[in-house]
C-alpha cells in the first residue's frame, strides 16, 4: 500500500464523466483494484472513512491503497469543520486525488454521530465543514448528497441547500437522486424505496452552471447511462458496480476509454493480485468476494459464482481458484494489440 514516503507513479487523467460510488463493506481497496482493471479511467471512491476513525485509529490502515488505483478519491464522514481540516491534512501525505464529504448516508449509526445526510437539514454548518477541507486540502473537495431528507423534499429545498454551500470553494456535487427517510426505512431499503428524481437533480444543473453536477443513482444499464449523460458531465454508478462490474466495461467503452480485452484478461490479473495479497498474509476471499459479478449474464455464471461462494472462505483456499472457477479457457482469451493498461499485479502492504 502507498505509505507516507511514497509518490504515486503515473496517476491516470481524473475525468469525473464515469466514477463508481463509495459503498460502506464494498468498495474496500481489494474492490477499487478490481474495478481498476475494469475501467482504467473511471474514478473510484474509498468506503466512507469517518474522522474519528482517521484521527484517532491506525491512519495507515485506513488510508493504505495500490498505486494503481488513482484517480481514487477519499470519501470523509463528520461535521466538525475543525476535525475535518485535520483528517484532510492528515490524508495529504496520502495523494488522494479528491476528498468527499458525505452528506448523503442515511443509518442510525451515522445519524448519532452527526453527520451524512442529517447534515442536510443544517446547510450553514456544512457550508463551514466544506470551506475547512478545502483550506486544508491540495486537491479538489466535494460533496455527496441526497436530493432532500425527510420533509425536506422539493426542487426549491435542495436548490436552496446547494446554494449555500456553492461558494465553499467545492469543486463537484454528487447527487444521489434519491431523497432519505432518517427514521422508518434502513439503509438498504433508503437506496430502493424513495423514488428517483432525476428531474430535480437537472433543476440544480440549471441553476448551478458554473458547478460540476455529478448524478448517481439507480443507473443500471449502459442505454440509462447514455441518456443521462446528455445532461450530466459526470455520472457515478453504485451497486450495478458491484453486482454487475462488466457494466464499468461497456461504459469505458461507450466514452472511448481504454478497456480490458476479455474477462479472462481480468482474472488472470486478479489472481496475480491475489497471489501476493495472500503472500502477505490476506485471505482469498477478502478478494474474491468482489468478483462473483463478472460473468453475470454469460455462460457459465451460475457455477462461477457457486465455486467461489462454496470454497473461498476455506482456510485452504489458493489463488488458483479463482482460475478453476472461470468459465473463460485461456484460449478465449484475446490480446488486443493497442491495450496497454500497464498493471502488473504488484501489491505492497503498509
Amino acid at each position: 500500500m502507498l505509505n507516507q514516503t511514497q509518490q504515486p507513479s503515473d496517476p491516470l487523467p481524473s475525468p469525473r464523466q464515469l466514477s463508481v460510488a463509495p459503498m460502506m463493506d464494498w468498495t474496500d481497496r481489494h474492490c477499487r483494484y478490481f474495478h481498476r482493471l475494469l475501467a482504467p479511467n473511471a474514478f473510484l471512491y474509498t468506503e466512507m472513512v469517518t474522522t474519528g476513525a482517521l484521527l484517532f485509529g491506525d491512519t495507515a490502515r485506513f488510508l493504505d491503497y495500490n498505486p494503481q488505483e488513482h484517480p481514487v478519491a477519499l470519501q470523509l464522514g463528520g461535521s466538525d469543520p475543525e476535525a475535518l481540516s485535520r483528517a484532510c491534512l492528515a490524508a495529504k501525505p496520502w495523494h488522494y486525488d479528491e476528498l468527499n464529504l458525505n452528506v448523503g448516508c442515511p443509518s442510525d449509526r451515522v445519524q448519532k454521530g452527526r453527520f451524512g445526510a442529517c447534515l442536510m437539514k443544517e446547510p450553514g454548518l456544512v457550508k463551514e465543514c466544506l470551506s475547512a477541507m478545502v483550506s486544508a486540502s491540495d486537491v479538489p473537495v466535494t460533496i455527496k448528497c441526497r436530493v432532500g431528507v425527510d420533509e425536506m423534499d422539493s426542487d426549491q429545498a435542495l436548490i436552496d441547500f446547494v446554494g449555500h454551500i456553492a461558494d465553499s470553494g467545492i469543486d463537484a456535487l454528487i447527487i444521489h437522486a434519491r431523497k432519505a427517510w432518517l427514521s422508518g426505512l434502513s439503509p438498504k431499503q433508503n437506496r430502493e424505496v424513495p423514488d428517483l428524481n432525476y428531474a430535480r437533480v437537472r433543476e440544480v444543473v440549471k441553476a448551478f452552471p458554473q458547478l460540476q453536477i455529478i448524478l448517481n443513482g439507480g443507473l443500471n444499464s449502459v442505454s440509462e447511462c447514455l441518456s443521462q449523460w446528455e445532461v450530466f458531465e459526470g455520472l457515478m454508478i453504485g451497486r450495478a458496480a458491484y453486482q454487475t462490474p462488466w457494466l464499468l466495461t461497456e461504459l469505458s467503452a461507450e466514452l472511448g476509454h481504454p478497456i480490458p480485452p476479455s474477462r479472462r484478461w481480468v482474472v488472470d490479473e486478479m489472481v496475480k493480485y491475489t497471489e501476493q495479497h495472500v503472500a502477505n498474509g490476506g485471505r482469498v476471499h477478502e478478494v474474491a468476494r468482489h468478483m462473483l459479478g463478472l460473468f453475470h449474464g454469460q455462460p457459465g455464471a451460475r457455477a462461477w459464482r457457486q465455486k467461489l461462494s462454496q470454497t473461498m472462505h476455506r482456510p485452504e483456499a489458493k489463488p488458483q481458484l479463482l482460475l478453476d472457477a472461470c468459465p473463460e479457457p485461456a484460449c478465449f482469451n484475446p490480446v488486443l494489440e493497442d491495450f496497454h493498461w500497464p498493471v502488473d499485479g504488484s501489491v505492497v502492504d503498509g
